[in-house]
């Protein structure tokens, strides 16, 4: 029998996919979780061999990411696999750098989640099509790979910063940032800080 945590900020969510879930015999939730507290005290209490988890959280609380880490953590840490609606880069390879073991998406069918799951409480990696092929595209072009301090960079740029805000969140100079921008500029082939926003969403490095 695979013990599973859920971990969803929906209730309707997490009811809809235990309720998938509990229709397979070697499949069963043995607890459910909407954050980080929570999630930690749950696999505390029932050593799951898989925490199946969104990314997205609600408001103020950690993401997926930063839960996956704390999970792997723990002294008896639990196979991860992620169960989202986002397949942005930046998503994705924060979850899989944070101890994540598979990546699906919300529109996955019953029986690939089935899969995954079994794959994942076995220490298999799995990832949906479209994540393998996102990982894919930025192996193949490395010297146009956007790194993670330029995600970061373009996140803030979504969200209208100018550049002294940008410096600030970031802690480093204007220039530094400028660099930032003029490395990003180059990747994307943009030369605006809108073009470059609109190219990132485009090309799924960050949400839209």
């Amino acid at each position: 029998m695979i013990r599973i945590v859920l971990v969803d900020d929906h209730p309707v969510v997490r009811a809809g996919v235990r309720a998938l879930l509990e229709g397979q015999e070697d499949l069963r939730v043995v607890a459910e979780a909407d954050g980080l507290e929570a999630a930690l005290a749950a696999v505390r209490a029932h050593a799951p061999e898989v925490v199946l988890m969104d990314l997205n959280l609600g408001t103020g609380s950690p993401g997926g990411a930063e839960i996956a880490a704390r999970l792997r953590d723990l002294q008896s840490p639990p196979e991860i696999l992620v169960l989202t609606t986002y397949d942005t880069e930046s998503d994705i390879l924060r979850a899989l750098e944070a101890g994540a073991r598979g990546y699906l998406l919300k529109d996955a069918p019953p029986a690939d989640l089935f899969a995954a799951v079994r794959a994942t409480a076995r220490g298999d990696a799995v990832l949906a099509p479209a994540v393998a092929a996102t990982l894919v595209r930025r192996t193949s072009r490395p010297a146009d790979a956007i790194t993670e301090r330029e995600v970061e960079v373009l996140e803030l740029l979504a969200r209208g910063l100018g550049n002294r805000e940008l410096a600030r969140e970031l802690f480093v100079s204007e220039a530094t940032v400028k660099s930032h921008l003029s490395h990003i500029y180059a990747k994307l082939g943009v030369d605006t800080r809108s073009g470059a926003v609109a190219a990132a969403m485009e090309r799924r490095i960050i949400r839209g």
